[in-house]
C-alpha cells in the first residue's frame, strides 16, 4: 500500500510538467486535485469511506472505495454536462453523517450494500466537483485530479483505520466515526 501511495503522489506531482500543453490540462488537474481536499465536507466523507472499508475488512478495503470513485466519476460527468441534481449539498452533508455513524457503530454491512450506499453518496460528491470545474479546464484532466485526490483520501482512511485497529483499542475508531457524524450534522445545520 505504501508503494501505491508513493506512486500516486509522484504521478500527481509530475503530471503538469509532463504535459505537452501545460495550459488548461495542468490547471484542470490541479484544480480537480484541490477540490476534494479544499472542502471539509469532502475530506471527512472520503476518509470515512476508508474507515468504513476498514470496519468491513477483506475485499471491502478496495471494493468500497473503488465503488465510490467509479460512481463519483459518473456524478462528475453529470455535473460537467450541465445536468440537474437536487439536494447536492444536503446529500454531501448526509454522507458525512451516515458514513461517520456507520464507522461509529461498526456496522458490518453486506459488501454489496456497502458498495451501493457509498456509490449513492459518491454521485453527490462527483456532481459537486463537476459543476465547479473551471470553464477553461480540461474535463479529463480535472476529473483525473479529483479522482486521484479522492483515492488518496480513501487510502488515508484505510491506513488510519488499519493503524488504529493495530495500535489502539477500536473505541478510538468508533469515536472518530462519531466525531465525523457530528461534523456532518454541523454541515447539515449550516454551522460548518
Amino acid at each position: 500500500m505504501k508503494r501505491t501511495l508513493t506512486t500516486l503522489l509522484v504521478l500527481t506531482a509530475t503530471a503538469g510538467s509532463a504535459s505537452a500543453h501545460p495550459g488548461d490540462h495542468a490547471a484542470g488537474l490541479v484544480h480537480g486535485f484541490m477540490h476534494p481536499i479544499g472542502g471539509v465536507d469532502h475530506v471527512l466523507a472520503m476518509v470515512a469511506v476508508g474507515l468504513f472499508a476498514t470496519v468491513l475488512g477483506g475485499r471491502a478495503l478496495w471494493l468500497v472505495p473503488g465503488s465510490f470513485v467509479a460512481a463519483m466519476l459518473a456524478g462528475g460527468a453529470l455535473g460537467m454536462g450541465g445536468m440537474e441534481l437536487p439536494f447536492v449539498e444536503a446529500g454531501i452533508a448526509l454522507s458525512v453523517v451516515v458514513l461517520g455513524a456507520l464507522v461509529a457503530l461498526r456496522w458490518k454491512a453486506p459488501l454489496a450494500a456497502a458498495m451501493a450506499l457509498t456509490a449513492v453518496f459518491a454521485v453527490f460528491h462527483g456532481f459537486a466537483h463537476g459543476v465547479e470545474m473551471p470553464a477553461d479546464a480540461s474535463g479529463a484532466s480535472y476529473a483525473a485530479g479529483f479522482l486521484v485526490a479522492t483515492a488518496l483520501l480513501h487510502v488515508a482512511g484505510v491506513a488510519l483505520g488499519l493503524g488504529l485497529a493495530r495500535i489502539i483499542d477500536s473505541r478510538v475508531l468508533r469515536t472518530g466515526g462519531a466525531v465525523i457524524a457530528a461534523a456532518g450534522l454541523g454541515l447539515l445545520a449550516g454551522w460548518l
